[in-house]
Order: structure tokens, then C-alpha cells, then sequence
């Protein structure tokens, strides 16, 4: 479908939605860009089916149906379909709100049932036998720009041993991890400050592993940071900074996923292990452990206390799987 031919009523309220969701919700870019992509091809969908006069009031939730349909027909799973329609809803929600539509017509359209795939988890064991490693993982030589880039998870250990207590031993966000500043670890507090999605802080503890990587890692990129003629960063700007030094220095979520994914697959772990495997992590082990629910939903930040509750589907999962193991009339 040619975005073109959008009316100018539909093309309007989804770029006006858009500008909402920065200016007042702060939503990340990578947010902004996702319902971008879903708002904008919906709102081409209903000027080549309504007609180029049409009024958004004339949208039904059958429209919405067909639109599903067409995602289908293009060979879209239904997980991008139902990523779709959650987007959808978040627009209809806003215009009801404007006053734009009398009621929300995408929530007559049910949301495909997607099968519950739960995330594997290292256990305990295996992070922490990934963890200790790092405290002596060797150095590599200085290579091309090319090789220096596909092999930065090995070329600076204290980074990457920071990287891994922080997404594991403080249950952030990869997004979260390389969003941190200098003046985002609160030494007097033993915690981090994060601003996690809508931009909403929340103090994080600093284990004691963790604040150790840290003091390990913080002189030598300060050393990096002088001798790179940046000295002006070494008490400020982003705390993981990337080989080269480039822009701002900051380390990007790219980078951050193919260090994790690099290293955990030479310690013997999953081959699907990224960045968010090690958060989860933190939620099922603090869980296993006894922790409070809320008191997790409060560290990962989470809005609503239904998505940490997943956290104790994995461990039942877990449970069943040790009682089929081992219970005599299980076998």
C-alpha cells in the first residue's frame, strides 16, 4: 500500500500521536520509531479502503479485522500482528481521549493467541561461573577497525565484566545499561539511578560485585579517556564507553548484545543468550530466592505487576521440570 495516498485527517492524527508519545510520554526513540511503522501503514490501509474523504469516525472494528487480514496475507506472524494491533489500540485509546472517536473500536478486535514461549535461564551456577571468569579474562592485541569491532568483547575485560555484573547483578535494561552517566552510580546511596522506559528513574542497589567491576574498570577508562585527548569525560559523560572513542564515546545496545552473546557462548552457555537473557536472570534468581514480588517489580521497573508475575510461571516451570525428573511416579 502506497503511504501516499494517506489523507491528510488520517496522516495528521498519526503524526499528532506521535509527537504526544515524545513530548509527553518521553518515549524512546526506539518506541517512537516501532509505532511509527505500525500507525503510519494503518492509517495508509484506511485511505485506500475508506476512501481519501473519509473521516477517522468512520473507522469499525471490522476495518481493523480486515487489516489483520492483510498483515496475514503478507506473510506476518502473529506476533507482528498482535504488536500491530496493541499499537493500534494505543492510537484509538489517545483519540478517544482527544475526543477525536466516541469509543475505541480495536478493542472488539481480540488479540491473537500467540503460544507462551518462556525465556531459558541460566542457572545460578552457570552465571556465576560466567562471572567469575571475566575477573580474568585476557586482553587482545590491538586489531583493523573491522576485526576491533567484531571482536570488542574480548579486547577490554574490566568493561565487559561491568556490563555483565550490572545487567545481571542489577536487573537493568540493555537500553538502560548504556543510557548510564558517571554521575549515575550513587557511591553514597549503593545504587545506580536508572531512567528506564517513559523516562521514570528508580534507584537500583549496587552489589558489592558489582560496585568492585566498577572500581576496577573506572581509572582505566579514565586513562583511555586522557590519553585520547578526552580527558574532559573521565569524570563525566557516559559510564561504558566503546573502544574507539567515537562521538560522544558512548557504548551502543549493538555492541553491548554481541559482547554478552560472545562471551557467554565461550563459557559454555545458550546460543540465545543476549542482554535481556541475564535480566531475566535477576528476576527468576531473586524470585527462587524468596524475594518480595513488588520488591522485584520495583528493581526491573516494571509498570504492572503481571509482567514480573511471569517471573513465577518460569520457576513453576522450573519446578514441574525437577518433579519429572525425579519423583517416582513422574517417571
Amino acid at each position: 500500500m502506497d503511504e501516499a495516498i494517506a489523507t491528510t485527517e488520517f496522516s495528521a492524527l498519526a503524526e499528532e500521536f506521535l509527537r504526544m508519545l515524545v513530548g509527553q510520554r518521553g518515549a524512546s526513540e526506539h518506541t517512537v520509531r516501532a509505532y511509527g511503522r505500525e500507525i503510519r501503514s494503518f492509517a495508509a490501509y484506511l485511505a485506500e479502503t475508506l476512501g481519501a474523504d473519509a473521516h477517522i469516525t468512520a473507522v469499525e472494528h471490522i476495518h481493523i479485522r480486515g487489516y489483520l487480514g492483510v498483515l496475514y496475507e503478507r506473510g506476518l506472524t502473529k506476533a507482528s500482528a498482535a504488536r500491530a494491533l496493541a499499537s493500534i489500540r494505543s492510537w484509538f485509546r489517545w483519540l478517544a481521549k482527544e475526543h477525536k472517536v466516541e469509543q475505541n473500536p480495536a478493542l472488539l478486535v481480540s488479540t491473537p493467541k500467540l503460544a507462551k514461549h518462556l525465556p531459558r535461564v541460566p542457572s545460578v551456577e552457570e552465571v556465576n561461573r560466567v562471572l567469575d571468569s571475566l575477573e580474568n579474562l585476557p586482553r587482545k592485541e590491538q586489531r583493523s577497525k573491522k576485526k576491533l569491532e567484531e571482536e570488542e568483547s574480548v579486547a577490554w575485560p574490566e568493561r565487559e565484566r561491568v556490563i555483565f555484573e550490572l545487567l545481571y547483578g542489577c536487573g537493568i535494561r540493555n537500553s538502560e545499561l548504556v543510557g548510564l552517566n558517571m554521575n549515575s552510580v550513587r557511591w553514597s546511596d549503593e545504587a545506580v539511578l536508572v531512567r528506564g522506559k517513559g523516562r521514570k528513574e528508580r534507584l537500583v542497589p549496587l552489589g558489592d560485585e558489582a560496585a568492585a567491576a566498577l572500581r576496577a574498570y573506572l581509572p582505566v577508562r579514565a586513562e583511555k579517556l586522557r590519553s585520547a585527548g578526552k580527558g574532559a569525560l573521565a569524570d563525566e559523560g557516559p559510564l561504558l564507553i566503546n573502544l574507539r572513542l567515537r562521538g560522544d564515546c558512548r557504548l551502543t545496545t549493538r555492541s553491548v548484545g554481541r559482547i554478552v552473546k560472545a562471551i557467554a557462548l565461550s563459557r559454555g552457555l545458550a546460543a540465545d543468550v543476549h542482554p535481556h537473557t541475564l535480566r531475566h536472570a535477576f528476576g527468576t534468581h531473586m524470585l527462587e530466592e524468596g524475594a518480595d514480588l513488588r520488591a522485584i517489580q520495583e528493581m526491573l521497573g516494571h509498570e504492572r505487576l503481571s509482567t514480573t508475575q511471569r517471573y513465577t510461571q518460569l520457576t513453576a516451570g522450573q519446578v514441574q521440570l525437577v518433579y519429572d525428573q525425579t519423583h517416582p511416579r513422574a517417571k
